[in-house]
């Protein structure tokens, strides 16, 4: 998302490169190249020059260590700032009340029922509770036949009145159709429109009213840039909403919405949401973001997505089997599921600090693993067991039954012993391990 960004920044930070200490000459300069950036990016314009202003006057207000050159210094201040405008530290939810209300608002077309599906598999698989979501978008077609079958693909209970009009009405019955069925959580989803009008504002209005939500979220596609910085900024002055989800983070978008929408509409950023998967929706960090925007990656998030995939008892199965050498490619083919259910490769790998920028030309499959699991899965039951039975001839008939060259199936079997022998170096290390081995060797493929 923030690839041309992050390289206009660098280059402004290029220009205090070779100086021997900040001044209020060199300083200009950069900053003058910063704002640019900072709007190129889409960023509010105001926004932007009292950025630039703030940045100024802690980069000449600061001693420059002899053992940090200017442009790290500088590039430490925008990073700081940055996190700052975004507002410094991360917001959670308000969930009180029995069941405690979060009512999703926010444009036509920005996202609304899918992120909805999103916060209920969140709430009901990381946080453990029980949700409801209720279908009250009662003018758009096929949207609560939407909203029940992404309610069945988290596991969550699902609430609508096929026929009824009166979206308050509905919502109020969802209230107590939660509280008997156990459910400590409603996730109310509504109309949007293509355009802020009247109607569309008061109806909202009358459901807030209604409800008296724990929580109310407002959605908005981050490929509006400006305009949904605008948006924003209409709805909260009719519905003071207590938060913002920034969606499709992953499509042609320049970032500028991330970064300006604090600042304008003085609400915490809560989400941020890329894809269609249920799973990809992350609480909004700013102070990772600022290091993704400046191209240091997010080794933390990394982490955190590899450690909710790590199945501790798996860990211990996979142990015992590597301490009597049984790791087989059916054990592989488990770890690279893993992998895959942790997001998007090209995405994932840019929060490795470094790679990010090594790889953003590189077009790279979402399905990657494809031509492995194609050769692993050529093999018979007795060859993925025990692959070291893997002779010439296997070896032709593997490869030609995956429709893979026979080098490549070589190069896998090399990379499968190496992680085999990499695994056991760290006992119960398995599933970590392999990721980081199965990253690089994926990558040294390409």
């Amino acid at each position: 998302m923030f690839e041309n960004l992050t390289d206009k920044l660098e280059r402004s930070f290029k220009i205090l490169k070779g100086e021997g200490r900040i001044t209020e000459i060199n300083v200009a300069e950069s900053l003058k190249e910063i704002r640019r950036a900072l709007i190129d990016a889409d960023v509010n314009y105001k926004v932007a020059k009292t950025f630039t202003d703030d940045v100024k006057a802690k980069a000449l207000g600061s001693d420059v260590l002899k053992s940090v050159k200017p442009g790290q210094m500088m590039t430490k201040i925008v990073r700081d700032e940055l996190a700052r405008l975004m507002g410094g530290t991360s917001t959670d939810i308000k969930l009180e009340g029995n069941p405690a209300v979060i009512l999703i608002s926010g444009l036509q077309g920005s996202g609304k029922t899918t992120f909805t599906a999103k916060l209920a598999h969140m709430l009901r698989h990381k946080r453990g509770r029980g949700v409801m979501v209720a279908a009250c978008d009662v003018y758009r077609p096929a949207a609560i036949e939407q909203l029940r079958v992404l309610a069945s693909q988290v596991g969550v209970e699902f609430y609508a009145e096929e026929g009824v009009a009166d979206p308050v009405k509905i919502a109020g019955n969802a209230v107590a159709a939660a509280r008997s069925a156990g459910c400590n959580t409603l996730i109310v989803d509504t109309a949007g429109r293509l355009a802020v009008d009247e109607e569309m504002m008061n109806e909202i209005a009358a459901l807030k009213k209604a409800l008296s939500p724990s929580e109310t979220l407002f959605v908005v596609d981050a490929m509006t840039g400006q305009d949904a910085v605008n948006t924003a900024k209409e709805f909260n002055d009719r519905l003071d909403f207590d938060g913002v989800v920034l969606t499709k983070l992953d499509g042609d978008t320049r970032g500028g919405a991330a970064i300006s929408i604090r600042a304008v509409v003085d609400k915490p950023l809560k989400f941020i949401s890329s894809g269609e998967k249920v799973d990809t929706l992350e609480v909004f960090h700013p102070e990772r973001m600022a290091d993704r925007i400046l191209g240091m990656g997010d080794i933390v998030t990394l982490v955190e997505r590899a450690q909710e995939q790590f199945d501790a008892e798996e860990a211990k199965r996979l142990e015992r089997k590597l301490r009597k050498d049984q790791f087989g490619f059916d054990d592989f083919l488990a770890q690279i599921a893993q992998i895959k259910k942790m997001g998007n490769f090209k995405e994932l790998a840019g929060m490795i600090p470094g790679v990010g920028k090594a790889i953003k030309d590189l077009d790279i499959d979402d399905d990657m693993f494809k031509y492995t699991e194609a050769m692993i899965y050529s093999m018979t039951p007795e060859e993925r067991a025990n692959p070291s039975i893997i002779d010439a001839s296997r070896r032709k008939r593997i490869a030609a039954g995956s429709g893979r060259p026979l080098p490549e199936l070589n190069r896998l079997l090399k990379q499968f012993e190496q992680t085999r022998k990499m695994m056991k170096m760290v006992s119960g290390g398995g599933a970590k391990n392999l990721i980081r081995g199965g990253l690089g060797n994926a990558m040294r493929r390409r």
